[in-house]
């Protein structure tokens, strides 16, 4: 007896030492209480390495879980901290104390809120299925039956499947896929290695940009909630969680960050997407040297100013427009002058005169930052720099923030109605445009940095990133 409490002595004594150091418990487990978050200064996210959750940017962290969990750390005033355990091992690492809370896309259902506590729903989703365009022969329910489906194990969409086969008397076939991600079953349907596949709306309606020969043919479930989750009791966590959900969504942040990953996702363009892809590997290539070059040289992304290139040329040299633009950057005669070129039709002078005249658009708005300052000076380069600054002034004027995208994109319209540019500096303009034009290039810029980043990661090398985020100089959160 003597000997044990000998023994028990200095482990007691390293326990309590190792409790004064760090917030956890001898078995390796965190205190994730919000006082002990705060006190140790940290909060760990637990989430998914993917285009949708969390990724790695120009050596800049990315991703809309990734974004909104930053901004619940700036919330709390504490460092974020990320792993990225598999699927199946999310809940359990949080039980065990490895991470603080999930946010990595998580549907609320009653199975997992045996295991967890769910914050409100912050994003509501419905599980589709996915097939090849060609595929006509999968339309309904019914066609499901005897029929093979590709999930990863432990999701939502398995489970509903499984009740498909036992309360709807259906045989369909299921094949898990180990810890393969969504996207990587989508690419697959669209290369045609399988058939079949689930993907929530988001994802599905996300993916279908990267590979417009898939179709989303029909829903399987009812529209189901996105949640985070905090180890089970875990309720000063959890209050806090859905009070700063409730702030970011009152205050417009959320509608931004969401905006940022999955803007206009719902709109979809076959032909001019399929098109996109097929310039991407036949028209691109010739001038992708150029466009790096020029794109290096005053701190742009590349794939940004490819993606600008193709909006206004596809890529074509001799295109041209009754207004007279020419060109791959369909540079006018005044700006082909005061850039310091003399041949329009030229690629590479082409090319340097439209990124030096961008960048001095950029320039100019030095008042703002991050991607709403490439947006306006997109905008200028499509409507003149004049008439975003007439845009502004009626965005103030009708409440919308004009140092904001979001309030621009709203003001930029009501230069077609007289009553709104007839007290304008610069009068009347086709305000709807840039508008567009904006919403196109970011579109095409997402689909390239997909493109690239599946490239790398197929090579061997350095994933770029997946969609969303910004490489445009400095990146920032929105």
């Amino acid at each position: 007896m003597l000997f044990m409490r000998r023994a028990l002595i200095p482990a007691l004594l390293l326990c309590t030492a190792a409790i004064s150091l760090f917030p956890v418990g001898c078995g390796g487990e965190r205190d994730s209480s919000l006082d002990a978050i705060k006190e140790r200064g940290s909060i760990t996210l637990i989430t998914r390495n993917n285009a949708n959750c969390y990724y790695i940017y120009r050596d800049k962290p990315a991703g809309f879980e990734y974004d909104l969990a930053k901004r619940f750390s700036d919330h709390l005033g504490v460092e974020l901290k990320v792993i990225t355990p598999a699927w199946d091992q999310m809940i359990p690492k949080l039980n065990q104390g490895r991470g603080d809370f999930i946010g990595a896309g998580l549907t609320i259902t009653d199975q997992r809120k045996e295991e967890a506590d769910f914050s409100r729903g912050y994003l509501t989703v419905q599980q589709q299925i996915v097939v090849h365009r060609g595929d006509r022969a999968i339309r309904g329910l019914s066609d499901l039956d005897g029929k093979t489906v590709h999930v990863r194990p432990g999701t939502t969409y398995e489970q509903r499947l499984e009740e498909l086969n036992q309360r709807e008397d259906m045989n369909i076939d299921i094949e898990r896929h180990g810890d393969l991600p969504t996207e990587e079953l989508i690419r697959r349907v669209a290369r045609k290695r399988i058939r079949i596949t689930v993907a929530d709306s988001n994802i599905a309606m996300l993916n279908r940009r990267y590979y417009p020969s898939i179709r989303i043919a029909f829903p399987i479930e009812e529209e189901q909630s996105l949640g985070w989750a905090v180890d089970k009791g875990n309720t000063q966590l959890l209050r806090e969680i859905n009070a700063f959900l409730d702030k970011i969504k009152e205050n417009g942040t959320f509608a931004k960050i969401h905006e940022r990953y999955y803007a206009d996702v719902h709109i979809f363009d076959y032909v001019d997407l399929i098109k996109y892809h097929q310039r991407l590997e036949t028209r691109l290539p010739r001038f992708k040297d150029i466009i790096k070059k020029e794109a290096r040289k005053y701190g742009f992304d590349w794939k940004l100013i490819a993606a600008v290139v193709y909006q206004e040329s596809h890529f074509d040299p001799s295109a041209h427009s009754y207004t007279g633009v020419r060109g791959l950057m369909q540079v006018t005669q005044i700006t082909a002058r005061e850039m310091g070129i003399t041949n329009r039709m030229d690629p590479e002078q082409s090319i340097r005169a439209g990124v030096k005249y961008l960048d001095r658009l950029y320039q100019r708005w030095d008042e703002l930052s991050g991607l709403d300052r490439f947006k306006f000076a997109l905008a200028s380069y499509n409507i003149g720099y004049g008439h975003v600054r007439d845009a502004q002034k009626i965005a103030r004027q009708e409440g919308y923030d004009p140092q904001q995208w979001s309030g621009l994109s709203k003001a930029l319209p009501l230069l077609r109605i007289k009553e709104y540019y007839s007290r304008t500096r610069y009068g009347y303009a086709r305000g709807t445009e840039p508008v567009r034009y904006v919403k196109r290039i970011m579109k095409y810029y997402n689909i390239l940095k997909q493109r690239e980043d599946i490239a790398a990661r197929q090579s061997g090398r350095k994933a770029a990133s997946p969609a969303g985020g910004t490489g445009i100089r400095s990146p920032e959160s929105p």
